[in-house]
C-alpha cells in the first residue's frame, strides 16, 4: 500500500553542521558550525567591548554580560528582524543552548571546586545568622509578591512552584560576582569582607537546594508523589557522590604529586564524570548543573590536582562558553513585555521586595550583633548582589513554563539593577582603605636611631623571598630585639577568573590573611618566612593583597600607611635567568612599582636581585656581604647611605661609601626648570657652586650628613670605610661604578644631579644611576637597592586620608586593606 501523499505532517529539516564554501554558492549561515563560530565571536567581543566601557563605575564583568545579552535579544538590536533572523534564527537555538549549558555545566563544576566545605563549617555563629536572615526574609517576602503576581501577569501558572521560585529568585546571593566586588573594592580581607563573604557561601548552598526543591515540584505530573522521588534520589545521588566519587577522586588526587603534570588520564576521567553526573541528575528529574556542581564539591582541594583542573577549563569555559548563556537568556528577555503602569509597577514592587528583604534582614541580625550601622548595611548591599546563579532560577523556571514572558522580563531587570547599584552605594558608604591616623617616622634617616624601624616587604612569587629575606636579614643590625619590625606582603593579582574565588579562600583561611593555622607544608613562601621569624629577632608579620595589577599598588600604599612603615621594598619588575639575562614578569609589574613610587606615603626601595644570597635563605651566623653606596647628593642619596649605615651594625656587612666629585670649577650638571637633567657630566660651573642642589636640599646639609655617618667608623658595631672619586665625564662615572662590581649589593639613590648614563633604558623610572644598575651593560652578579626617600611636597593627592587623631603605637590594627 502506498503511502498517502496528502494530508501528511511535514518535519522542517535539521541545520547540516558544515558548508560547502560560497564558491559552491551555500550561506555559511545557514549551516550550524560557521553560524555558532560567528554567534561565539560576537558575543565575545559585544560583552567585552561593554565590559571595558562599564570599568569606570567599577562594574564586574557578569553585568556587561547580562546587559549585552539583552541587547542583543528582541529588546533592543533583536527589534530588526533581519538581524535577529540572521544571526540568531530558531532554527539555531538548539545548538546554542546546548553549547551554553554545556559551557554551565563546566562553570558549575568550576563553582563546586572552589566551594570548600571544611570553610563552611568554621563559618562563625555571626556569619550564619547574617546568611540565614538574608536568605529568610526575602524569601517570605517573595512568596507575597508571588501572590500579587499569580492575580495580576502570571494567571494560570502552577502556584506551588511559581511561589517557591521567587522565593529563591528574591534570596539569592551570588557569591563569585560579590568575591570581585569586594576585591575591587578593596574589602576583601576586611571585618565586613569577610562576613560577608561567609554568608553569602552558606547562602550560596542553601540556594542550590531550595532551587532543588523548586525543580523537584515543577514537573509536568500532578502526583506529589513524583516530587517527592525526584527529592528523594537527588538525596541519594548526593549520597553517591561522597561515598563512591570522593574515595576514586580522593586516589587520583593523592597520587598527583607536587611539583609533577598531573596525568591526562586523571584529567579525562573527571571531566566524563562531571558529564556523566549531569546526566544522571537530569534523568532523575532536577537538572544536569547540580550533578555537575556536586562533583565539584566533593573533589578534594589539597594538593595540585584541583588547581590543575582549574587551569584546564577555565579560560576555555569563562572565555567563550559562558557569555553564551547570558546571549541566551537574554533572547528570551523581552523588556517590551513589560508594558503598562501595572507592569512596571510590579517591577518597582519586585526590586523593592529584594532590596528591602535582604538589606532589612542583613541590617537587623548584625545589629543584634552590635556591628556599626554603616558596616552593617554595607553588608546588607552587599548580600543583596546577585549574578549567574540569579538568572539559571530565571531561565529554569521559564524552560518550566513557571515564569511567562512578562514575569521573567521583570526578574531580570529586578537581578541587574540590585547587581548594578551595590558598587556605587557601598563606595558611598563604606571606604576604610582611605582612612589611617598620621606618623612621623616616615623615612629610614631620622633624628632618633633608636625607634622602631617598619620595612613593608612586598613580594609576588617565590623568586623574590630568598633575597627578601636575606636582606631584610641584612637590615635587623645589633639592637636589642624588637628594634625591626617587617610586614611581608603577599601580592596576587585578582582576575575575573573563577579560580580567584579559591585565592580568596586560601588569604581568608581561619580569618588571617595569608597566614594560616592550618598550613600546607607545600607553601614555601609560608614555610620560608616562618622559618626566619622563629630563627631571628625580627618582628615578621605576614599579610595579603589580592586586587587586579592596576590598582593594586592602592593596597601597597595604604598598607605602608596604615602600618607606619618607613620603607617599602618592592621587587623589580625583573628577575635573572640562569644564564644571567633580565626576564620580564610583565610590564603590569612595571606600572605597579611606577604607581607605588608616586603614591608612597614614605621612602620606596626597588630591589633588583641578582643572587643576594643565593637562592636559599641564609642563617644570620653566615652573613657576610660587603655593600656600597655610591654618593652624588641629594635626599635620595642621603637616604640610601642611612639605610646602609643602619645595615653596617650587622656584624657580617662591611659598607663602603663612595663620594663622588666633580674636579674644582665644574659640576656634575645643570638642571632643567621641570627638574630634569639636561646636560651631560662635565658642564662648566661657576667658581663656587650653588648653595641649593637638584633635590632642593642644601649642599652643605648634604656635606654634614655624610661627616655624620662617617664619624659612626669609630664605631666597634660597624664596619665602614670611605673613598673619594673625581669624575669630570659620565664615562668616568660609569668606568667607576664597573670597577665596583665586586660588591654583593649596591644601595643607590633614585634621583641624582646628572644626566643617564645609559643611551636607552627600560627603566628610566630608577634614575641615572639606577637605571645602569639595573641595565645588562653594568653585570650579572651584583643585586641592586634603589631608594627613594619620602618627600611629602611630590603627592598633592594621597592615597590615604589621615584621622584627626593619633592612635597609640600598641593598638596598631593587624587587618589588611
Amino acid at each position: 500500500m502506498a503511502a498517502p501523499t496528502n494530508g501528511t505532517t511535514s518535519f522542517p529539516q535539521p541545520m547540516k553542521a558544515t558548508s560547502e564554501g560560497a564558491f559552491q554558492r551555500e550561506n555559511p549561515l545557514d549551516f550550524a558550525l560557521p553560524l555558532a563560530i560567528l554567534q561565539i565571536c560576537m558575543v565575545v567581543a559585544f560583552t567585552r567591548s561593554l565590559s571595558i566601557l562599564l570599568r569606570p563605575l567599577r562594574q564586574p564583568r557578569v553585568i556587561a554580560e547580562i546587559i549585552g545579552g539583552i541587547l542583543l535579544g528582541p529588546s533592543a538590536f533583536g527589534r530588526n528582524k533581519k538581524f535577529l533572523h540572521t544571526v540568531f534564527p530558531t532554527k539555531s537555538m538548539t545548538v546554542l543552548d546546548t553549547l551554553a549549558n554545556i559551557g554551565l555545566l563546566f562553570f558549575l563544576f568550576l563553582v563546586g571546586l572552589e566551594l570548600d566545605m571544611r570553610t563552611l563549617r568554621r563559618t562563625g555563629k555571626k556569619a550564619l545568622c547574617v546568611a540565614l536572615a538574608g536568605i529568610s526574609l526575602p524569601f517570605f517576602l517573595g512568596i507575597g509578591t508571588s501572590f500579587v503576581l499569580l492575580e495580576t501577569i502570571s494567571k494560570g501558572v502552577k502556584a506551588g512552584p511559581f511561589i517557591v521560585f521567587m522565593g529563591v529568585s528574591l534570596s539569592v546571593t551570588a557569591f563569585p560576582v560579590l568575591a570581585r566586588i569586594l576585591a575591587e573594592l578593596k574589602l576583601l580581607t576586611t571585618d565586613v569582607g569577610r562576613m560577608a563573604m561567609s554568608a553569602a557561601a552558606v547562602n550560596d548552598v542553601a540556594a542550590w537546594i531550595l532551587l532543588a526543591l523548586a525543580i523537584a515540584l515543577s514537573g509536568d505530573s500532578t502526583s506529589p508523589l513524583v516530587s517527592l522521588w525526584v527529592l528523594l534520589c537527588g538525596v541519594a545521588f548526593v549520597a553517591f557522590a561522597i561515598v563512591c566519587l570522593r574515595p576514586v577522586l580522593a586516589l587520583m588526587a593523592r597520587r598527583s604529586l607536587e611539583g609533577e603534570p598531573v596525568k591526562e588520564l586523571y584529567i579525562c576521567i573527571t571531566l566524563c564524570l562531571v558529564l556523566a553526573a549531569g546526566f544522571i541528575t537530569d534523568t532523575i528529574g532536577i537538572h544536569a548543573l547540580f550533578g555537575a556542581f556536586v562533583v565539584g564539591v566533593v573533589v578534594p582541594k589539597d594538593g595540585p590536582f584541583a588547581g590543575t583542573l582549574i587551569e584546564k577549563i577555565e579560560d576555555l569555559v569563562s572565555g567563550l562558553l559562558l557569555p553564551l548563556y547570558f546571549v541566551s537568556s537574554g533572547l528570551k528577555t523581552n523588556i517590551s513585555a513589560i508594558s503598562g503602569a501595572r507592569a512596571w509597577g510590579l517591577l518597582v514592587l519586585v526590586v523593592f521586595n529584594a532590596c528591602f528583604g535582604k538589606i532589612a534582614g542583613t541590617v537587623a541580625i548584625t545589629r543584634l550583633f552590635k556591628v556599626k550601622l554603616r558596616e552593617a548595611l554595607t553588608i546588607g548591599f552587599l548580600m543583596n548582589t546577585k549574578g549567574l546563579v540569579e538568572l539559571i532560577v530565571l531561565n529554569i523556571g521559564k524552560d518550566r513554563k513557571v515564569l511567562n514572558d512578562e514575569t521573567f522580563a521583570i526578574l531580570v531587570l529586578m537581578a541587574l539593577f540590585t547587581t548594578f547599584i551595590t558598587t556605587p552605594i557601598v563606595i558611598t558608604l563604606y571606604r576604610p582603605a582611605r582612612q589611617a591616623p598620621p606618623y612621623e617616622h616616615r623615612t629610614v634617616q631620622r633624628k632618633d636611631v633608636e625607634t622602631e624601624l617598619r620595612i613593608l616587604a612586598c613580594f609576588h612569587s617565590t623568586r623574590n623571598i630568598p633575597a627578601m629575606i636575606n636582606l631584610i636579614e641584612s637590615s635587623r643590625g645589633n639592637r636589642r630585639r624588637g628594634r625591626l619590625c617587617v610586614y611581608a606582603m603577599h601580592l596576587m593579582e585578582f582576575s575575573e577568573r573563577s579560580s580567584a574565588i579559591s585565592m580568596v579562600h586560601k588569604a581568608r583561611n581561619n580569618g588571617l590573611p595569608f597566614w594560616n593555622k592550618k598550613r600546607d607544608d607545600t607553601d614555601r613562601m609560608v614555610i620560608a618566612f616562618e622559618a626566619y621569624k622563629q630563627l631571628s629577632s625580627v618582628s615578621i608579620r605576614p599579610m595579603t593583597a589580592i586586587s587586579a595589577l592596576n590598582s593594586i599598588h592602592e593596597d601597597i600604599c595604604t598598607s605602608g600607611h596604615q602600618k607606619r612603615a618607613a620603607l617599602i621594598i618592592l621587587p623589580f619588575h625583573k628577575h635573572q635567568r640562569m644564564d644571567g639575562a633580565m626576564e620580564s614578569f610583565g610590564h603590569s609589574f612595571h606600572l605597579v612599582n611606577q604607581r607605588v613610587l608616586r603614591h608612597a606615603p614614605c621612602t620606596v626601595g626597588i630591589l633588583i636581585d641578582r643572587g643576594l644570597g643565593g637562592t636559599t635563605q641564609v642563617a644570620a651566623s653566615d652573613v657576610s656581604y660587603t655593600v656600597v653606596v655610591p654618593f652624588f647628593s641629594g635626599q635620595d642619596d642621603c637616604e640610601a647611605l642611612a639605610y646602609g649605615v643602619r645595615m653596617a651594625e650587622h656584624p657580617g656587612i662591611q659598607l663602603t661609601v663612595v663620594r663622588f666629585k666633580a674636579p674644582p670649577g665644574k659640576s656634575l650638571t645643570t638642571i632643567s626648570e621641570d627638574g630634569f637633567p639636561v646636560n651631560v657630566v662635565g658642564i662648566q660651573a661657576k667658581e663656587k657652586s650653588s648653595k641649593i642642589n637638584s633635590s632642593g636640599r642644601d649642599d652643605d646639609s648634604d656635606e654634614a650628613f655624610l661627616s655624620e655617618c662617617m664619624a659612626r667608623k669609630k664605631d666597634e658595631s660597624t664596619t665602614i670605610s670611605y673613598e673619594e672619586k673625581v669624575v669630570a665625564s659620565r664615562t668616568d662615572i660609569v668606568e667607576a661604578l664597573k670597577s665596583m662590581n665586586k660588591f654583593n649589593l649596591f644601595l643607590v639613590g633614585r634621583s641624582q644631579p646628572m644626566a643617564s648614563l645609559v643611551e636607552r633604558s627600560d627603566s628610566p623610572d630608577l634614575g641615572p644611576v639606577g637605571s645602569f644598575l639595573a641595565s645588562s651593560e653594568f653585570s650579572n652578579k651584583v643585586s641592586v637597592l634603589v631608594i627613594q626617600q619620602y618627600n611629602p611636597t611630590a603627592n598633592p593627592r594621597p592615597l590615604v586620608e589621615e584621622e584627626d587623631t593619633e592612635m597609640p603605637d600598641n593598638n596598631i590594627p593587624d587587618t589588611p586593606v
